[in-house]
């Protein structure tokens, strides 16, 4: 039995559709057509000897074998992309300084800061975790190469939009809304103002004529876990980077509000930035496609 080469420039495609949620939006992204795109899926098809793909409503679904190819691509890419920045870029000095909010601390920091050690080991990268604000502002005085950050109303230079997130109504065990019930009004457990989803949540309280209190307030977001999980109060998130012992609530079904989405983006200092600043660059915006795809 002949062995079969997967092409990578293939799975390339593959995992850009999945991730983007549309081969269209990957072949635009890959500098191809449609066309191209649809026959290097069909050759994948043909490879594996299986579908990969089925029909879900108007678009298309992984099936059972395209999960599995999936996860194989996205590794055999992985380790692709990581020799040649090695090669290429092994001898690369000097510093790159990522800023990030913390919810991201533990989701994306470290398997991308471990691949890019690995691809780049005389690059020192300066990590900084801070509040939304904090990070602009390092952005905007040249103290921040990259910054990965919530969008704000006022526009800033040189922003990669990511993804609209939802906010979403974050509990520990107890079934806190049913206080609500008893005339009491909500706890919250928030960060210090100012501070974007501290205002969404209670603004939505507001205009549902939801009486709330704050409960517990605190600089960190380790903090504010803590306190959700101890069943101080709710808190508002979005799910990416959401500790597991905690919950994203149904809104209806608790009778809370709905809240509005958030929009996340990937910040740069400069236009053009520096071959080391665009490739972490790259490896966080690849890591953050395939943590919303999951």
């Amino acid at each position: 039995m002949s062995r079969v080469n997967l092409d990578l420039d293939v799975l390339r495609s593959f995992a850009a559709g999945i991730e983007l949620g549309s081969f269209a939006r990957a072949a635009d992204r890959l500098g191809r057509s449609t066309s191209a795109v649809s026959a290097q899926l069909k050759k994948l098809e043909e490879q594996a000897g299986t579908p990969l793909l089925r029909k879900a409503g108007r678009g298309m679904a992984l099936t059972e074998a395209g999960e599995v190819m999936l996860g194989y691509a996205r590794r055999l890419l992985e380790l692709n992309d990581e020799a040649v920045s090695a090669v290429r870029g092994g001898q690369l000095e000097g510093r790159v300084r990522l800023g990030l909010q913390e919810d991201f601390g533990e989701s994306v920091l470290p398997e991308v800061l471990g691949r890019f050690r690995r691809a780049h080991p005389k690059l020192r990268v300066e990590v900084q975790l801070a509040r939304n604000t904090a990070l602009l502002q390092s952005l905007q005085s040249d103290r921040l190469d990259l910054a990965l950050a919530w969008e704000t109303e006022s526009a800033a230079p040189h922003a990669e939009h990511v993804q609209m997130l939802p906010m979403c109504w974050i509990a520990g065990q107890e079934e806190l809304p049913l206080l609500r019930e008893a005339g009491e009004p909500l706890p919250l457990v928030v960060l210090d103002a100012p501070c974007l989803m501290r205002t969404a949540a209670t603004q939505a309280l507001d205009r549902a004529g939801l009486p709330w209190r704050i409960a517990f307030t605190s600089p960190s977001l380790a903090g504010n876990w803590a306190a959700v999980k101890a069943d101080l109060g709710l808190s508002v998130r979005t799910p990416l980077g959401l500790p597991p012992d905690l919950r994203v609530l149904d809104a209806a079904a608790a009778k809370l509000p709905p809240l509005p989405q958030l929009g996340l983006a990937l910040y740069r200092s400069e236009a053009e930035p520096e071959p080391a600043v665009a490739r972490l660059a790259e490896l966080i915006m690849q890591k953050l496609g395939e943590s919303l795809a999951a």
